[in-house]
């Protein structure tokens, strides 16, 4: 749900005319830019973290390590950089549903999509909302019987162009390099703009997005009460149609959008509280995915498990009094990867200060006891409701407070000091 000119790196030009690009595409993007930049050999396949253990003694970390084949190895490192995301790879969120074990077709969850799958001759009942479901619909109808998109609650969903025209324009007037960060720093400023009017003016955003829904589906659709959430326009992250794609698939009768909620699983549907009875050969549960932060690895400071539910993010890149371990959290408001670019040049700032004054460890100290604790994530999507009590805080002011704007990140990740007072800095013999 973002283009590829925000979400892609900085240093590496995208050449491809699509801003909304596809995943295999993007893959064998991220892929050359390992080969170019001399990352690939340097990746070791096919292994798992599955512990890290700090040692005050040592001023190291001590991995634990784990192939696919379950042999384990060790490694230590002085500094520890954890970019695993933020959701569990091995298992997606599955609600248990009443009669669930009778029903005789298939149950799929995208996360684990088999790639045998034909739904040729299948009624498809797709449950959830979200930018999976909005994804998969209008490329399942291109081939099942039916499509039925079932949502407890709707969502925004807006068209946007694959190809866009401006960008297309300005990489026909300016040199390449300087073409793509123009682009770039066009899209940043568009959705930073489109955010924060978001937030200021709620309900013009949610008259302007039902708008461009009627635009975009065939006439005298319930927009109302298959679009129009009840939160408000960011509260949760847009759903991005390319092309119109989902908005087009909704013209054919054989699919459409069901606001409803599901009552149990018989042996061929679904039973909807309302009454109403989806018939289902194939059932998608595109019902979210599961938040597991640094992927699962436990993380101990000196035999004590670190609980990060305790913990403060500190310029949304470190962790209150762990040491020398930083994470690439992303934005909920914009490209993920804008924040994470800007928090990687930012831990590559505060190794070179270290290196530069002999430092072995750096731990940013929460010492200040009159900070409100909030939530990590301003979203309200369930996902992040679900995972809260587990995640990491922020506090109410610098530099425990999570910006969510570029601009803001930007001069304080690249320019502010490094030493500015919470970080601090000791050597192995002290």
């Amino acid at each position: 749900d973002s283009d590829i000119e925000t979400l892609g790196f900085p240093f590496k030009k995208w050449t491809h005319d699509k801003s909304i690009a596809d995943g295999l595409t993007i893959r064998d993007y991220i892929e050359e830019a390992a080969r170019e930049f001399g990352i690939y050999d340097k990746i070791r396949f096919d292994s798992k973290v599955v512990e890290a253990r700090w040692s005050t003694e040592e001023a190291l970390w001590t991995l634990t390590c784990r192939n696919t084949s379950g042999v384990e190895s060790e490694i230590k490192c002085r500094f520890l950089y954890n970019c695993t995301g933020y959701y569990n790879y091995a298992e997606g969120y599955q609600p248990e549903w009443k009669g669930m074990d009778r029903f005789r077709g298939k149950i799929i969850h995208p996360q684990f999509w088999p790639p045998s799958y034909d739904g040729s001759a299948d009624n498809i009942v797709v449950i959830g909302s979200g930018a999976t479901a909005i994804t998969l619909v209008p490329n399942l109808a291109k081939q099942a019987k039916s499509v039925t998109m079932l949502q407890r609650s709707p969502t925004f969903v807006v068209s946007r162009p694959s190809v866009d025209a401006l960008s297309l324009r300005i990489k026909s007037i300016l040199p390449k390099a300087l073409a793509f960060q123009a682009v770039r720093l066009k899209n940043i400023i568009y959705s930073m703009v489109v955010f924060q009017y978001a937030k200021r003016r709620p309900d013009s955003t949610r008259g302007a997005l039902l708008a461009l829904a009627r635009r975009d589906l065939p006439k005298g659709y319930d927009v109302k009460k298959n679009f129009n959430p009840k939160y408000n326009p960011w509260d949760q992250r847009l759903c991005l149609a390319p092309d119109g794609d989902f908005f087009k698939s909704l013209h054919s009768t054989s699919t459409r959008v069901v606001t409803d909620e599901i009552d149990s699983f018989r042996e061929d549907g679904i039973q909807l509280t309302s009454g109403d009875f989806l018939p289902a050969d194939t059932v998608v549960s595109a019902t979210g995915l599961k938040i597991l932060l640094v992927g699962g690895m436990k993380i101990f400071f000196d035999d004590r498990e670190v609980d990060f539910s305790q913990k403060l993010s500190y310029k949304g890149t470190f962790l209150s009094d762990v040491p020398n371990f930083a994470i690439a959290l992303g934005y909920t408001n914009a490209s993920w990867t804008l924040k994470c670019d800007l928090s990687a040049r930012y831990v590559c700032r505060m190794l070179n200060y270290m290196k530069k004054h002999g430092y072995e460890v750096a731990v940013p100290k929460l010492e200040d006891a009159s900070i409100k604790i909030e939530n990590l994530l301003n979203l309200t999507s369930n996902y992040v409701k679900r995972s809260e009590a587990s995640l990491p805080k922020q506090g109410d002011r610098k530099p425990w407070r999570l910006n969510q704007n570029y601009l803001l990140d930007w001069f304080a990740l690249r320019y502010s000091r490094v030493n500015d007072g919470t970080m601090t800095f000791t050597r192995r013999s002290a």
